[in-house]
């Protein structure tokens, strides 16, 4: 079960809108960084579901964050049919990502108040999933679609709150762009995480980077 309610969840997300996006095999790796990534300021924790048995790594990162880090909304994103978003929502995610937008994950979603951000590359894609009760959508692949499209979506549809995943970087110049466009968070991966911090196990380094894109953020939204 969920700790958190739907509304808490998008408040966190709003109020803190920077969202790790995260995968590691290592269930120790894993908890280190969810751990550096709250020290850092995190409050909301997106578990992407691409390894074999990534349910089993989610399961124990999810129960130490619950002890470690109780502020730490934890979801789960790469999630694309309607049975994987079951088994790991009753597991305790607290939102649900995808990389495309599947109406019978919105369905399963909504019937446990969850909530869910489907991936839309397109305006209708954007209003579909709004009219099936999604609240944040996703924008995706960001790096493709730039700011520019986020900017013309909100501009006829004021009410649309977009997240972009995808070519986020913790940089001034390209989070300006994405804020300065009218996204309400920005999830960040492999920028987040270079390949040669975790072999280092650096847990500092992503505390450190963590700080610097939300001192960033702060000042955007200021």
């Amino acid at each position: 079960m969920s700790r958190f309610s739907k509304l808490d969840t998008l408040i966190v997300i709003r109020d803190t809108p920077m969202i790790p996006v995260f995968y590691n095999a290592d269930i120790e790796i894993s908890k280190h960084v969810v751990n550096a990534c709250y020290e850092g300021g995190v409050r909301a924790f997106e578990f992407t579901n691409r390894g074999d048995f990534a349910q089993e790594v989610f399961g124990e990162v999810y129960k130490y964050a619950a002890k470690e880090c109780p502020d730490m909304v934890v979801g789960v994103g790469s999630v694309v049919d309607s049975a994987t978003a079951g088994m790991y929502m009753q597991m305790g995610a607290n939102f649900i990502v995808g990389p495309l937008f599947n109406p019978d994950v919105a369905k399963i979603c909504n019937r446990r108040c969850i909530p869910y951000s489907p991936g839309c590359g397109s305006v209708s894609e954007v209003g579909f999933a709004q009219e099936a009760g999604c609240t944040l959508i996703k924008v995706f692949p960001g790096g493709v679609l730039g700011p520019a499209f986020v900017k013309n979506i909100i501009a006829p549809m004021p009410w649309t709150k977009l997240m972009v995943t995808g070519g986020v970087k913790p940089t001034k110049e390209n989070l300006e762009g994405w804020f300065n466009a009218g996204v309400t968070a920005v999830g960040m991966g492999s920028n987040l995480f270079p390949k040669d911090v975790i072999a280092a196990k650096d847990w500092n380094k992503i505390t450190e980077l963590c700080k610097s894109a939300f001192k960033i953020i702060n000042n955007l939204k200021k």
